[in-house]
């Protein structure tokens, strides 16, 4: 019994590409240097407002989820202005806000996340071990399939508690950070003594937020900072009035600020009296305390993939992986120029040091992209949210699995993506984000034996294949090349320029008069293609012979180009057949 062709896979439907939206908002950070008392004082403040916030936080948890307007802000925010002032009371009620909002999204990912966990597992348990129906595939044995039983319990478990938190409108929120709060259970593996434990407890539950005013002093009453002077004051708490060195109830310190970075935009808010957040930040570690300003940025317009391509721009494709960057420069015909780049990331160490090996990496790649006048950054739009939840059902098993599913959650997707949407935005780039599907694949298969011909003196990997897939999809061409291009010539280098990205479609069924390599065309192409050579019954039992010289069409005789091509064709046949000249 014959088995029944598969036909092709189908291919999930892939979404357009688009451009990545513009920072919606400035940060700026200066060193903050105070004296032993002002570090006092300033940390006697954040503990008070912070225990405030924290009693105004489990008020709003207790609430629960409602609407906007029921929320009972206003109470909330006159009981805080009794121990504050009206301001801080203002800022305190307005975090409590957005640390609930934000924890209800948290709890969304999450169930969504066990969700597809529990689905992977179920369906593999329905599959007897080493068996496979369809793409599902059971496990290897009954030991491994007794521990997923197992994983399914806690998974099931962990889902109802989700989903009851959901239900209730009361998530779980630990002020100064959960992982934190944990660490205080096993400090040796934390490498931490209970003494440094209990410093950056204290310094992340400290609160000096201020959130910004239009009209008022420099764009904020709470805490100003004078852009003449740089000089620092903020406005003290009623419990701690006492402590003000300056009028109506201020403290001011010794040391001034600038903000070097980014000065100029923050001198002009301040000058003008725009609202400009201020956050005062205390790193036990480094024993420093930093000033943070910051700002809404104005609503930009970025052009789209569509007008890039109108205005025939270059664009820089770039791969992410984990241990390195891949990109590689196209013109506006779909083309890559110049030779494959390869960035090394080293995401190892502290948390500030990966941030800074990534900006570095960013950094290199707008410096490529302004050297070659590129109008914009190709990047992929990754999520490994769902690779994430079912990472052990569906990237494999053992230690090689393992291996694996620890490189993909390595990748820094988010970061990435906010880094250089920031940095390319302030460099005068676009960023592109397109569909991920097939990019690697595609990219090594049609583009990385090319690229290897052309820059014989660099390695090319399946990754710059990549890059230029990313570039291609960004710019609206397809992701394999056009058929039928011939080799590197010099002589059709202006032809490829402009030929090889746009695919010109023949009509079936049709034929072509012959052409030669001489011959100019206006279609793309410099020799004919086989369908353009029409043979009717080719003799298969003795090919030493040739076959019978036909007339092809285009080339009958000038009494012959009125009759209907059908009866020309129908003669030409009969004459093959009787054997007739």
């Amino acid at each position: 019994m014959r088995r029944a062709r598969r036909g092709k896979p189908k291919l999930r439907p892939m979404t357009p590409p688009f451009t990545v939206a513009a920072p919606g908002g400035v940060r700026i950070r200066d060193r903050l240097r105070v004296t032993e008392g002002e570090a006092a004082v300033l940390r006697l403040v954040g503990e008070h407002l912070g225990r405030l916030q924290r009693t105004d936080l489990a008020v709003r948890v207790g609430i629960g989820r409602v609407k906007a307007g029921q929320n009972r802000r206003a109470e909330r925010k006159r009981t805080l202005t009794v121990g504050s002032s009206s301001r801080w009371a203002g800022a305190m009620t307005r975090v409590s806000e957005d640390q609930y909002q934000l924890s209800l999204r948290c709890l969304y990912d999450e169930r969504a996340s066990l969700r597809r966990a529990v689905r992977a597992v179920e369906a593999r348990l329905a599959v007897p071990c080493g068996r496979r129906e369809g793409k599902v595939r059971g496990y290897a044995d009954q030991s491994e399939r007794w521990a997923k039983q197992r994983r399914l319990t806690m998974l099931k478990t962990r889902l109802t508690r989700v989903e009851a938190r959901i239900e209730s409108g009361r998530p779980g929120i630990v002020a100064g950070g959960r992982r934190l709060a944990k660490s205080r259970h096993n400090l040796a593996a934390a490498r931490l003594t209970e003494g440094r434990w209990r410093q950056q407890w204290d310094a992340e539950r400290l609160f000096l937020t201020a959130d910004g005013e239009s009209g008022a002093p420099h764009g904020n009453y709470t805490i100003t900072v004078a852009p003449d002077t740089g000089e620092v004051s903020l406005v003290l708490p009623r419990p701690l009035r006492h402590l003000a060195n300056a009028p109506r109830g201020r403290y001011r310190l010794t040391r001034t600020v600038g903000f070097s970075h980014r000065r100029e935009e923050w001198l002009d808010r301040a000058d003008a009296n725009r609202a400009v957040r201020y956050d005062v930040i205390h790193d036990p570690q480094r024993g420093r305390w930093y000033l943070d300003a910051s700002w809404s940025a104005d609503t930009a317009v970025l052009p789209t993939p569509g007008e890039l391509r109108a205005r025939g721009g270059r664009l820089l494709g770039v791969d992410l992986n984990a241990d390195h960057l891949a990109a590689h420069v196209l013109d506006s015909h779909g083309n890559p120029t110049g030779e494959p780049l390869t960035i090394p990331l080293g995401l190892t160490g502290p948390a500030s040091q990966r941030d800074g090996h990534l900006r570095a990496a960013i950094t290199r790649l707008i410096a490529v992209a302004e050297r070659h006048h590129c109008a914009g950054i190709a990047i992929e739009d990754l999520g490994f949210d769902e690779a994430r939840a079912t990472g052990r059902e569906t990237m494999g098993r053992g230690g090689r699995g393992k291996k694996f599913r620890r490189t993909v959650s390595g990748i820094p997707t988010a970061r990435f993506r906010e880094r250089l949407r920031g940095m390319a935005f302030h460099a005068g780039l676009v960023v592109i984000a397109v569909d991920p599907a097939y990019t690697s694949v595609w990219g090594g298969r049609y583009w990385k034996i090319p690229l290897q011909q052309h820059n014989p003196q660099t390695t090319v990997t399946r990754h710059h294949g990549a890059s230029v897939a990313i570039a291609r999809r960004a710019l609206g061409h397809r992701v394999r090349r056009r058929p039928g291009v011939t080799a590197h010539d010099r002589r059709i280098v202006a032809w490829r320029a402009t030929g090889q990205a746009v695919l010109t479609p023949w009509a079936r069924g049709t034929a072509s008069p012959p052409r030669t390599a001489s011959t100019p065309t206006t279609g793309g192409r410099t020799r004919p293609r086989r369908g353009d050579r029409l043979t009717l019954f080719p003799d298969l039992e003795d090919r030493s012979r040739g076959h019978p010289a036909t007339t092809r069409p285009g080339r009958e005789s000038p009494a012959e180009n009125g009759r209907p091509r059908q009866e020309r064709l129908q003669d030409s046949c009969l004459r093959l057949t009787e054997g007739s000249p």
